[in-house]
């Protein structure tokens, strides 16, 4: 266990004040600053835990303008600070207001040297306390994890990732629908990790990346000679996953005439190599997903419904990001961690308003997206907290869809504010209730009413 002394910060421009309170707390290791910019850069330095702050410094000593301004700097740069402000006779009205911009409590000046220690020891005693909670928090959020690799706390993706663990054993087709950045090839590893396949190989293929003349070589190889410039034999994607399971990503991409050649593997289980005359056993699973609309290009004659069939023995509808409320906070903070340790170290979490963005964005691109802003945010990100700026989201979208009637309106608000906040707040209720301006037993109520955990 360390034996280092706690950190205390004190912000105070009256010397005489400054030796007095030095002398009180031997027990800690104290840093004495008189004014903003030292202030600043002994939080950066030593990242104390407890600051007391007296808002009166230079050059606005009988103000509180300066003090307010170190003490919202405080606030941006390490959220978790407790600061304890100095309020002199007649200023209560500047403690509380110092409250309500983040301050942790407040003392009354003339100093009560035994009084403030109180307080100090007990603002210690509380960020060791939350410092603990974020911990087992965070290592709860490794139980966050479904399905092998998915990060999910929204209980829609959940049950998705149940779906697929419960047919993983199983022979059977599954065809993955969602949007772009969803996760469909990561659900689909997760698949062939669950299955009795496990031990085979896991080979994926992105239908619409390859062009139309040679996707049929790259799902059913060819042999040396088939064509000009096939210099040697090459086995295909399918018999490349023999005991073990393709990932056919984009499948509404491959061409009619493949299609049939495609179906006629489903029900023989059987290939010919282009150019080849003899018919080759093959033990494949098929995993496939899609953005398209493949019923309707069924009507449109551009999709074989005997094949779609075949494909989907089992159909899973991945939700979007949007409609998975809390997950965008979630996989943003396993993104920052990942990135921070592999581009810039100095950045430890997000800022209140990069969190409140990451919330309020609709996130048409999915997961990918979300990824995507993480990464470039940690590489431009200059302090240790990634701010609203960094991510360059802009104007979000805010409307939703309209809902059948007002009660069913406000569930779905209430739902997902209730799971953003959780999110935000780690799974914490008195932080969640907190933020969401309610008390702790209300809060309890509506996780209760709506079958919501924490």
């Amino acid at each position: 266990m360390s034996n280092e002394k706690p950190k205390l910060l004190i912000v105070e421009d009256d010397e005489g004040l400054q030796a007095q309170l030095k002398w009180a707390y031997e027990d800690f290791d104290v840093t004495i600053v008189g004014d903003r910019a030292s202030a600043l850069a002994a939080l950066r330095a030593d990242e104390p835990a407890v600051v007391t702050l007296d808002l009166g410094l230079p050059p606005d000593p009988d103000g509180t303008t300066e003090g307010f301004a170190v003490l919202d700097a405080i606030m941006a740069l390490k959220p978790d600070t407790k600061v304890i402000v100095a309020s002199g006779h007649g200023a209560r009205e500047s403690a509380l207001q110092a409250i309500d911009h983040g301050a942790y409590d407040f003392y009354q000046k003339p100093v009560d040297i035994e009084a403030l220690g109180l307080i100090v020891r007990r603002a210690f005693a509380l960020h060791t306390i939350e410092e603990e909670n974020r911990r087992l928090a965070s290592k709860a959020g490794e139980d966050k994890t479904v399905l092998g690799g998915l990060i999910t706390a929204a209980p829609e993706m959940v049950k998705v990732a149940r779906t697929i663990e419960r047919v993983a054993n199983t022979n059977v087709s599954v065809m993955l629908l969602g949007a772009s950045g969803t996760g469909k090839e990561l659900l689909a590893k997760g698949l062939h990790d669950s299955s009795d396949r496990r031990d085979g190989a896991f080979v994926a293929i992105n239908c619409a990346a390859i062009p139309e003349n040679l996707l049929e070589s790259e799902l059913f190889g060819h042999e040396k000679g088939a064509f000009t410039g096939a210099v040697k034999t090459n086995e295909g994607k399918i018999e490349l996953a023999h005991g073990g399971t393709l990932f056919l990503d984009e499948v509404g991409d491959i061409p009619l005439p493949l299609q049939v050649k495609l179906l006629r593997f489903l029900q023989e289980r059987t290939i010919e190599r282009i150019g080849g005359r003899k018919a080759i056993e093959v033990d494949t699973r098929i995993v496939c997903a899609t953005h398209q609309n493949l019923e309707a290009m069924i009507a449109d004659g551009r999709f074989r419904e005997d094949l779609f069939y075949r494909l989907a023995e089992i159909v899973v509808k991945i939700p979007s990001l949007a409609e998975r409320p809390g997950d965008a906070t979630l996989l943003a903070k396993h993104f920052l961690l990942r990135f921070a340790n592999e581009m810039n170290p100095q950045v430890k979490g997000f800022a209140p308003d990069a969190l409140a963005a990451i919330d309020g964005w609709p996130w048409q691109g999915n997961v990918r997206e979300l990824e995507n802003r993480v990464k470039r945010a940690v590489i431009m990100c200059d302090g240790k907290l990634v701010g609203a700026d960094d991510l360059d989201l802009g104007e979000g979208l805010d409307e939703d869809e309209e809902a059948l009637n007002l009660k069913s309106a406000r569930e779905q608000v209430d739902r997902r504010v209730i799971r953003h906040a959780l999110a935000r707040s780690e799974g914490n209720i008195s932080q969640s209730a907190k933020l969401l301006g309610i008390s702790r037993p209300t809060l309890y109520d509506l996780l209760k009413q709506y079958d919501l955990q924490a």
